[in-house]
């Protein structure tokens, strides 16, 4: 026997088709106000806002930092820059550790999301723009 029975009191919590004071889903659009899939894929599923990881590794050359190794960076990161980095491949050389490739896929005010690789596959992750030193997409 299922241990939950059949309560009369909650039945037009969840009725079918929707339930009370939520609108239809818009046409073409995720509905319950999640936006709609991205071109690459993504949806209502994982990642949330993400698009679908890159279907081949990342370029085989290291690209060189522009800034050079010298002392650190006194400027933040702009999100409006990194933006123009979304669904390419991007080299980040963080503030603290090793650079790595990415692929940005989501760009917030103070952070971006996407697909970093690991050397052998890539996995969902985000970073703070405020720890990128600097990044190079190509």
């Amino acid at each position: 026997m299922y241990p939950y029975q059949y309560d009369p009191r909650f039945q037009n919590l969840f009725p079918p088709g929707g339930g009370q004071g939520f609108p239809p889903p818009p046409p073409g659009g995720g509905g319950q106000g999640f936006p709609p899939p991205p071109p690459g894929g993504g949806g209502q599923g994982f990642p949330p806002q993400g698009g679908a990881p890159p279907s081949s590794p990342p370029p085989a050359f290291t690209p060189a930092p522009k800034l050079g190794s010298g002392g650190p960076s006194l400027y933040a990161v702009d999100p409006g820059a990194i933006s123009g980095c979304l669904y390419r491949y991007t080299y980040i050389w963080p503030r603290n550790g090793r650079p790595y490739w990415f692929y940005p896929t989501f760009v917030g005010r103070r952070s971006v999301a996407g697909y970093r690789w690991t050397g052998s596959f890539w996995v969902y992750a985000g970073v703070d723009v405020n720890q990128i030193r600097e990044f190079q997409c190509v």
